[in-house]
């Protein structure tokens, strides 16, 4: 229960985000509940070995460089999801912080306990 609560919190701060970004384009729910699930998937396994892999550049800027890998993960999920697309690097990476600080507040609000 609590994983399809994660899901559907994720999915808004996605529709609220693009919604607030131009160069972001979210067609329906359904492609937000993909790129949430897609998302969440990538961060669970791909995203754990970029970090690793610039962890020296990412000591160096003091974690900041985790919002780049970031962005690249959103472009990777817009290339796979149909009904989901960001115009370009610098959109994803502001996408990114948006979308982050918006899923920190739902997640808070109305997130499992």
């Amino acid at each position: 229960m609590k994983i399809i609560l994660k899901l559907l919190i994720t999915s808004f701060a996605i529709i609220l985000s693009a919604y607030l970004i131009s160069g972001v384009t979210v067609v329906s729910i359904w492609s937000a509940l993909w790129v949430a699930l897609i998302l969440g998937l990538i961060n669970i396994t791909i995203k754990p070995l970029l970090v690793i892999l610039t962890l020296p550049i990412n000591i160096l800027t003091l974690g900041l460089f985790t919002f780049i890998i970031n962005a690249g993960m959103i472009l990777l999920v817009s290339s796979i999801v149909k009904g989901f697309y960001v115009e370009g690097f610098l959109t994803a990476l502001i996408f990114s912080f948006v979308l982050s600080l918006i899923s920190y507040i739902l997640h808070k609000l109305f997130g499992a306990k």
